[in-house]
């Protein structure tokens, strides 16, 4: 009994961690299940795959402290330098950037598609992944910025759009 009530505990601390960092606190989507911790992330997200699609999707979350991480614009520069067309250009005219305020802090969004080729050996995939989708934001909170960065198939990504927004709109000060 006293173990179940440790692991029940350690567990609910997990997930109550796995929703805030950097001054910030938010809600993620019921239907989507909270990952163990990894590298450099704030939480991890896994995303249901929607119909149609071979694989579910994936929002990380990154808090890398005050003033770090790099500024937002170079930021969403290299999200979506990420993608590529299918020939292999640049998708930098086609991505969807938007800033604007939430519950009275600076957020910019980022939507681009494409060939996801990733960010390096810890961010993304091995081999490029053509049809997917990245749903970007980073929020300006008071301690630092915090980044949440969904990939996905583009019918996942498609799906998981109002709940995305919907997280979004949850992120409050602590």
């Amino acid at each position: 009994m006293n173990r179940l009530l440790s692991v029940l505990v350690v567990t609910a601390a997990v997930v109550a961690h796995a929703e805030d960092a950097g001054g910030l606190t938010w809600t993620a989507p019921a239907e989507w299940t909270t990952q163990g911790e990894r590298p450099m992330r704030a939480a991890t997200y896994k995303i249901p795959a929607a119909k149609g699609d071979a694989e579910g999707g994936e929002l990380a979350v990154f808090y890398f402290g005050q003033g770090q991480g790099g500024a937002v614009d170079a930021n969403v520069k290299r999200w979506v330098g990420q993608f590529q067309t299918p020939d292999g250009k640049p998708v930098d005219k086609a991505a969807k950037t938007k800033t604007e305020k939430l519950n009275g802090m600076p957020v910019t969004t980022v939507d681009v598609k494409g060939t996801y080729a990733g960010g390096g050996p810890m961010m993304g995939p091995s081999t490029p992944k053509p049809g997917f989708r990245l749903l970007g934001a980073i929020v300006e909170g008071p301690e630092g910025a915090v980044f949440f960065k969904l990939t996905a198939p583009e019918k996942t990504a498609a799906s998981a759009e109002k709940p995305f927004r919907k997280l979004l709109e949850s992120v409050k000060k602590k």
